[in-house]
């Protein structure tokens, strides 16, 4: 992924609802060009981060998230450049770096998933990978894209000089 991340954890109400014992926590990668990756994870602390971004990471990535203590020990610990910013001191940019992108993803992701009460966690990254499709495709989403994503194929247009 390029060398800017956003990155944040949001938590995701399983099937039902109820206590925050209750909830999923998901990991959410972003980047300034678009591209996103997504995890649904056992426990949001470094561990289990670094076991989902380190194939994902250059030692070059600057990652942008939110002021949790997890972040900061995970970019310590990879040797990585990390920007905190603070929304609850109402900083939400800091110069070229800010969260708003990955905030607003979040933001569309818990809104779509709210007509459904929760999900099954076994099926909460398929939800996810469908989200994923409704943001890469937007309206131009139609039953032959979702079979070629589905079987693995993307449409990619190669650039030539004549």
């Amino acid at each position: 992924m390029s060398l800017i991340l956003l990155l944040t954890g949001l938590y995701v109400w399983r099937q039902g609802g109820g206590l925050s014992a209750e909830q999923i926590p998901v990991l959410v990668v972003r980047d300034r060009s678009g591209q996103q990756a997504d995890f649904k994870l056992e426990k949001l602390d470094a561990q289990h981060i670094g076991e989902r971004l380190r194939p994902l990471i250059d030692a070059d990535a600057i990652l942008c998230t939110d002021s949790a203590s997890v972040y900061a020990h995970f970019a310590k610990v990879e040797g990585i450049t990390h920007r905190p910013i603070n929304p609850s001191q109402n900083r939400r940019v800091d110069g070229a770096f800010h969260i708003q992108n990955v905030n607003a993803y979040d933001s569309r992701l818990k809104s779509w998933m709210i007509p459904f009460h929760g999900v099954a966690t076994k099926y909460l990254t398929n939800y996810l990978g469908w989200r994923r499709l409704l943001e890469r495709y937007k309206t131009q989403l139609n039953p032959l894209i979702c079979l070629k994503e589905a079987l693995g194929y993307r449409d990619m247009q190669q650039l030539t000089q004549t």
